[in-house]
């Protein structure tokens, strides 16, 4: 008499299913390499997707609580809105650069000041400038890299804006490719309740990374003020966007602030006290908020959001950061539709169910 918990565990590792694994494993394997080895396509055109959803969802959004917003004005506004964003964006940060240039002079006392502090500390006995550290630093070798860097991203940055333009444009016709794909009306249902759950997702995370990012920034932005470190709103700005980094873009985001007050105060007491404070604010946002937040509106394991950060940085960088959790959020609504691969959507859920109601909608 066999044992039942026996050919239940022949039943799952059976010759049939080693075999499926180690496809899986292997088509893994691949996929990764190409989305590695297209990185230089793939990553502009990606942005162009996130964005081009994040505008579509705030058109809705105008819809829906803007009363009587004429419908066919909303795409226009959202994109004019979304623009505009990034346009003072961009301009906050080149104001805030100029600045810190005029500047230069003020700062290079005050880090003169705090080298001779420290070799003093250290029982040196001719202290280093800061004219000292550069020569050995010897920046000039780098100046080359970092132009090449600011180009790459000014270049992606226009192939990013061109793939939306192109986007939007194709977005009218959307309708009519889907029609011809699904021609059944169990296909197109079925189709559009796994593009509405992608796009209900990407929406969430948007959402609760700009609610949490606010709350960062603001509680950032007051502590700043009340210590009385310079461009406290610029700061704040900083530390808003690197919150859409998930785990560790707020987390670095709040050390840049201290150090800049290290030649921003005279003394070293607030410095500290900065630092305290703002890595005492973001554990409280970012460990019990933010994971109340991203529990209930995108149903994610942290251990997820955590690996999935590693892995798409690893393949694409500081844009594969950016994106790692809507993709992921993205590719558990598509897994949770087939029953080969909705185990996988399972293990990335939070409570196990990838759907909101707790329910598989294809068996096959």
């Amino acid at each position: 008499m066999s044992n039942p918990r026996s050919a239940r565990l022949h039943r799952l590792l059976g010759p049939r299913n080693g075999l499926e694994a180690a496809v899986m494993i292997m088509a893994a394997l691949m996929t990764g390499f190409t989305l590695w080895a297209i990185r230089e396509f793939l990553t502009p055109f990606a942005l162009a997707v996130f964005l081009l959803l994040m505008i579509d969802g705030l058109a809705r959004g105008i819809v829906k609580r803007v009363p009587r917003f004429p419908q066919r004005a909303a795409l226009p506004a959202a994109i004019i809105l979304t623009v505009a964003l990034f346009a003072l964006s961009i301009w906050s940060i080149v104001v805030n650069a100029s600045h810190f240039m005029s500047q230069s002079a003020a700062y290079t006392v005050r880090l003169n000041a705090l080298l001779q502090a420290v070799s003093g500390r250290m029982g040196i006995e001719v202290p280093p400038t800061l004219d000292d550290v550069l020569d050995e630093i010897n920046p000039s070798r780098f100046i080359g890299a970092i132009a090449r860097e600011f180009r790459r991203v000014g270049e992606g940055a226009i192939l990013v804006l061109v793939y939306l333009g192109f986007l939007i444009a194709s977005r009218q016709g959307f309708a009519a490719k889907a029609d011809a794909l699904f021609p059944t009306l169990t296909e197109r249902g079925e189709a559009e309740r796994v593009f509405d759950h992608v796009r209900a997702g990407i929406e969430s995370y948007i959402l609760v990374q700009t609610t949490v990012g606010i709350m960062g920034a603001l509680a950032s932005l007051v502590i700043m003020m009340v210590l009385g470190l310079h461009h406290a709103f610029f700061w704040a700005f900083l530390i808003f966007l690197a919150g859409y980094i998930p785990v560790l873009g707020a987390a670095v985001g709040v050390l840049i602030p201290p150090l800049f007050g290290l030649v921003d105060f005279t003394d070293a007491w607030r410095p500290l006290i900065l630092l305290v404070l703002l890595e005492g604010q973001h554990f409280v946002v970012a460990q019990v908020l933010a994971p109340r937040m991203q529990g209930k509106n995108l149903n994610l394991d942290p251990l997820v959001v955590l690996l999935a950060l590693a892995f798409w940085s690893l393949i694409w960088g500081v844009p594969g950061a950016f994106l790692s959790t809507p993709l992921t959020v993205m590719a558990m609504a598509i897994l949770a539709e087939f029953s080969p691969t909705r185990w996988i959507a399972v293990l990335l859920s939070r409570d196990g169910k990838p759907y909101s109601d707790g329910k598989a909608k294809r068996t096959s």
